[in-house]
């Protein structure tokens, strides 16, 4: 699996996950999924810098591969320029001939390391962007849950401090009076 379908997978998991009872902007996520998500990102990354080690690899083998085809031109030129050596003329437009194939040679093989360098530096780049925006956004979706359970647990120690006043002061919530047809004793 791609870190791109990764990332799709735990969008689902976002838009999937139910709402929590009186906190609409809230959702409950299946964190055990979440995490394995997350694991396989890990795991995945390793994948994305071996693809820029493959393309760097490509790259120096596209430079050797380019530098024989020079050298094979170059001794192509110079062999074929020693048999035609005994016309000045001819010799002259044999060794034209080889400056101007070393000269093509050079020039394709700048061109192919230029273009394999530009491929190394983009799929190092991407790699990078990838990897920045999965910890970016696993980092906002840990902060948004641990807000979330701070808020969820301070309502719950506010409400639990309530009670706890209504018990000592001996009163019912008022809750519990309405449902057994009570109106709520006022405040004092």
């Amino acid at each position: 699996m791609s870190i791109e379908e990764i990332l799709d997978d735990m969008e689902q998991l976002l838009e999937k996950a139910g709402s929590v009872p009186f906190a609409n902007h809230k959702a409950i996520i299946d964190g055990e999924r979440l995490s394995e998500l997350i694991n396989d990102i890990r795991l995945n990354l390793p994948q994305e810098i071996k693809h820029a080690k493959m393309v760097a690899f490509d790259r120096d083998r596209i430079i050797k591969e380019a530098e024989a085809k020079a050298e094979q031109v170059v001794r192509q030129a110079e062999d074929r320029a020693k048999v035609i050596v005994s016309e000045e003329a001819i010799v002259r437009e044999a060794k034209n001939r080889a400056v101007e194939a070393v000269t093509k040679a050079k020039a394709d093989c700048d061109e192919l390391r230029a273009q394999a360098n530009a491929d190394v530096a983009r799929a190092r780049s991407e790699c990078e962007a990838i990897k920045q925006a999965t910890d970016t956004y696993v980092i906002n979706r840990f902060k948004d849950a641990e807000a979330y359970y701070t808020n969820a647990l301070r309502d719950v120690q506010d409400r639990k401090a309530k009670l706890e006043k209504l018990k000592r002061r001996g009163k019912k919530p008022e809750s519990e009076s309405m449902e057994n047809g009570n109106a709520a004793p006022k405040a004092d």
